[in-house]
C-alpha cells in the first residue's frame, strides 16, 4: 500500500513538474521567469513526504519525460530544480531546521548549477566567461556610441572606460556569483515550498524572524584571512588570487546580511520603528558603493564583538 501510495505521488508530482516546464517554453518573459522559482518544489515536496531515494528516482523520470515532452535544451533545467529540490525536501525529510535545510539546498542548488555550467560548456559548447565578457563589450559599446550621438563630456567618457574595466573582471567571481544565486534560488523554494505544504498538510513551516539570523564566528575569519591573501597573491590570472577574492566576496555578502540582521534586532529590542530596517535595506540598493559597505562593517563589529548580547544586557 505504502509503494503504491508512493508511485501515485510520484507520478503525479513528475506530471505537475512537466506542466511547470511546459508553461515556462511557451510563457516567455517575466512570467516564465517566475515558475522558475516554482519548479523545484514538486521535488521538494515529494522528498519532504518520502525522501531523497525516492526523489531520486522522481528526478530520473523527469529527466526522461523532460527529453522526450520538451527539447534537450530543458534536461540543465530539470536537472537544477531537480538536485536542488532533492536536497531541499531531504532535510525537511530529515526535519532540520529552517536554516539547517536553507543551508543544505543552498548547496543543492551550487553543484545543480555547477553542473549545468559544465553540460552547457562540454555539450553546448557555451562558456559563461566568454558570453558574459562579451555581454559586457556590447552593452559598453552601445553606451559610448550613445554618447558620442548625444556628446557625452570627457569625464563621463573617462568614467565609463573605469566602469568597463572593473566589469570586465566579473568572470572572476563567477564561482561567487553561482553560491549567490544558489542561495537566493534555494530561499525562494524553501519559502515557496513550505507555503504550498502548510496549506496542503496544514503546517507550521516557517523561517525564524530574520533578526534572531547570526553566523557563525568562522564566518569573520574566513573573510579576513581572504582579504589578506588578495594582497599577497595580487596577480590577477593566479589562480589562489581568484579563490582568495572569491571566497572574500562571498563572506562580505554574509557579512552584509549579519548587518542588516543586526539592523532588525536593535529595532525590535529598541522599539523603533519597523520603516528603519526597511529603509537602510532600500538605501542599500540605492546606494550600494557606500551603504552596503557601511552594512557590512556593522555586521562585523556584530560578530566580533557580540553587539546583540551588549545591547541586550543594557
Amino acid at each position: 500500500m505504502n509503494d503504491t501510495r508512493k508511485i501515485t505521488e510520484g507520478a503525479l508530482m513528475t506530471g505537475s513538474y512537466l506542466l511547470l516546464l511546459l508553461i515556462i517554453l511557451f510563457t516567455p518573459g517575466f512570467i516564465g521567469s517566475f515558475f522558475l522559482f516554482i519548479l523545484p518544489v514538486p521535488f521538494i515536496f515529494y522528498s519532504y513526504r518520502h525522501g531523497w531515494k525516492p526523489g531520486l528516482l522522481m528526478l530520473a523520470a523527469a529527466m526522461v519525460f523532460s527529453f522526450i515532452f520538451a527539447t534537450v535544451f530543458s534536461l540543465p533545467v530539470t536537472l537544477l530544480s531537480g538536485i536542488g529540490g532533492l536536497f531541499l525536501g531531504g532535510a525537511m525529510f530529515k526535519k532540520r531546521s529552517a536554516y539547517e535545510t536553507l543551508a543544505a539546498g543552498s548547496l543543492g542548488f551550487i553543484i545543480g548549477l555547477v553542473a549545468v555550467y559544465l553540460i552547457s560548456q562540454l555539450f553546448f559548447g557555451l562558456n559563461w566567461a566568454d558570453e558574459i565578457r562579451t555581454a559586457i563589450g556590447d552593452a559598453f559599446s552601445t553606451t559610448e556610441g550613445l554618447m558620442n550621438t548625444f556628446g557625452g563630456s570627457e569625464g563621463a567618457e573617462e568614467q565609463l572606460t573605469a566602469l568597463q574595466e572593473q566589469f570586465t573582471a566579473l568572470p572572476d567571481y563567477l564561482p561567487s556569483i553561482l553560491a549567490i544565486l544558489g542561495l537566493v534560488y534555494a530561499f525562494i523554494s524553501q519559502w515557496l515550498s513550505y507555503k504550498v505544504i502548510n496549506r496542503v498538510e496544514g503546517k507550521k513551516f516557517h523561517f525564524p524572524a530574520f533578526r534572531n539570523f547570526n553566523l557563525p564566528i568562522s564566518v569573520l575569519w574566513y573573510y579576513f584571512f581572504a582579504l589578506i591573501f588578495t594582497f599577497i597573491f595580487n596577480d590577477s590570472d593566479n589562480i589562489w588570487h581568484l579563490a582568495a577574492i572569491n571566497v572574500f566576496t562571498l563572506a562580505g555578502a554574509f557579512l552584509v546580511l549579519q548587518g542588516f540582521a543586526f539592523i532588525f534586532y536593535y529595532t525590535h529590542v529598541k522599539e523603533k520603528s519597523k520603516a528603519l530596517p526597511i529603509l537602510a535595506i532600500v538605501g542599500s540598493l540605492l546606494f550600494p558603493t557606500i551603504l552596503l559597505y557601511l552594512v557590512r562593517i556593522l555586521g562585523i563589529i556584530d560578530l566580533g564583538f557580540s553587539l546583540r548580547e551588549r545591547l541586550q544586557n543594557k
